[in-house]
């Protein structure tokens, strides 16, 4: 009976195995029809995915006022400056004296610039990528927007033009030669690489927006205008319509047409981020991005209102050219996120992001705020024009020639950083003593 016995197990376990493996193969090839869960399987096993990876996908988080005022207020060291802010205006209102009220204006909105992009890039993880990229171009530099408005609604022409121009100077020449010369430092032992086609595109959109300010300080000083004092006005117009076409079809270019080699830089900055250990999700929900947007732009504007009145004041108490306040300090306080992150992406290795970050906001500035501003002055009756005067368009075309240079090998290192920011000196010297004749406030 027990020989008997014995076959009888050994069948009845090979049928039960026979069974269970193909049981395995079902399941297998389930798992192999499911590519979803056969991805999430795998990112799990990696560790790049928790198992609560659906829920966070889905929900988004629902922070009490309390979190969120510590996440957005509390969390940047930054912030300490935010106190600055009020202090300006009660120095208006006590002291009246132009000079306090415009540095502390200054420092006040420099956080705030920050805390912008912040916003920003929380409100970024719920768009799409061409609502994003319309949010990088209208808040990405909100803060030189707004101040040229108020400057505009001032009638100081002039300083609105200076300050945008300051911001693109400052953006190509001290951020970008920050971040190569930061990243250079870091890995001295090789050239830095970045896309050298992506580069290519934006040197070619940065000499387009040269030649529309080029073009109207050219007729206006051969005096070859059909329409002496119109004729450059309306060349100017006519030319910010066209650059607002041109940033809108770059904008579809780069988000639609060519969306590859732009999700594959988005690819690089989110393995970035894993192998430093920081969360990808958002730390605010939507709402709360925009009810920070809100707050946060409405305060700019607010100090920006008393900044703008005391630029006079601070040049004449401080001894120092309106130009040189307007091209070299005014641009540092709107550009001081992008030259935090510019720096950081660069020493991380990421020479494209910060390419990205850096040339990314010229072009902003030279395709779309300021045209933008040339339409709003239209609007408001103020003859905002693209003649930048020929010393000021001068500076723009060897800056924008000499950086092109440094870019078109798709190299970088620390001497080419050294080299630009010491391009950025000699420009901060030059304002400083250059006296502008049509500084007259209209």
């Amino acid at each position: 009976m027990s020989h008997c016995k014995v076959p009888a197990l050994i069948e009845a376990q090979v049928e039960m195995g026979s069974v269970n493996e193909l049981e395995h193969k079902s399941l297998f090839r389930r798992e192999e029809d499911d590519p979803t869960h056969t991805k999430a399987a795998s990112l799990m096993e990696q560790g790049s995915l928790s198992p609560s990876f659906h829920e966070h996908a889905t929900k988004s988080p629902k922070n009490s006022v309390i979190k969120s005022i510590k996440i957005v207020i509390l969390s940047n060291k930054l912030n300490l400056l935010l106190p600055f802010g009020p202090l300006a205006i009660l120095v208006h209102y006590m002291v009246d004296s132009k000079g306090w009220v415009f540095l502390l204006s200054l420092i006040g909105i420099t956080p705030l610039a920050e805390r912008l992009g912040y916003a920003t890039e929380q409100l970024a993880f719920y768009t799409g990528p061409t609502v994003g990229g319309l949010l990088n171009a209208t808040f990405g530099n909100v803060t030189e927007l707004i101040i040229s408005i108020f400057a505009l609604k001032n009638g100081m022409i002039r300083v609105v033009q200076q300050t945008l121009l300051g911001s693109i100077l400052s953006n190509m020449l001290l951020v970008l030669g920050c971040a190569f010369f930061c990243g250079g430092l870091v890995f001295h032992q090789k050239d830095q690489v970045f896309d050298k086609g992506i580069a290519v595109v934006n040197s070619g959109l940065l000499l387009m927006a040269v030649m529309g300010i080029l073009f109207p300080a050219v007729l206006y000083y051969t005096h070859s205008e059909v329409h002496t004092g119109s004729s450059e006005l309306a060349l100017s117009r006519f030319s910010s319509c066209i650059m607002l076409i041109a940033y809108a079809a770059y904008l579809f270019f780069q988000l639609k047409s060519q969306s590859s080699s732009y999700s594959r830089l988005e690819e690089e900055a989110n393995q970035n981020e894993e192998a430093s250990g920081e969360d990808e999700d958002p730390e605010i929900s939507k709402w709360e991005a925009i009810i920070w947007l809100s707050i946060l732009t409405a305060w700019v504007s607010l100090l920006s209102g008393y900044l703008v009145d005391a630029i006079e004041g601070a040049s004449v108490s401080w001894n120092i050219p309106i130009a040189f306040i307007s091209v070299i300090l005014l641009p540092i306080v709107g550009n001081a996120a992008e030259h935090a992150g510019a720096i950081m992406f660069a020493m991380k290795d990421k020479l494209d992001l910060s390419l990205g970050v850096a040339i990314g906001s010229s072009i902003q500035i030279s395709m779309f705020v300021v045209p933008f501003c040339v339409v709003i002055g239209w609007m408001m009756g103020e003859q905002m024009d693209l003649n930048f005067q020929l010393f000021e368009t001068a500076m723009l075309f060897i800056t924008v020639i000499v950086v092109a240079f440094f870019l078109q090998e798709g190299t970088s290192n620390y001497f080419k950083g050294l080299m630009l920011i010491l391009c950025y000196l000699i420009v901060a010297a030059s304002f400083f003593v250059h006296e502008d004749p049509h500084q007259d406030g209209i």
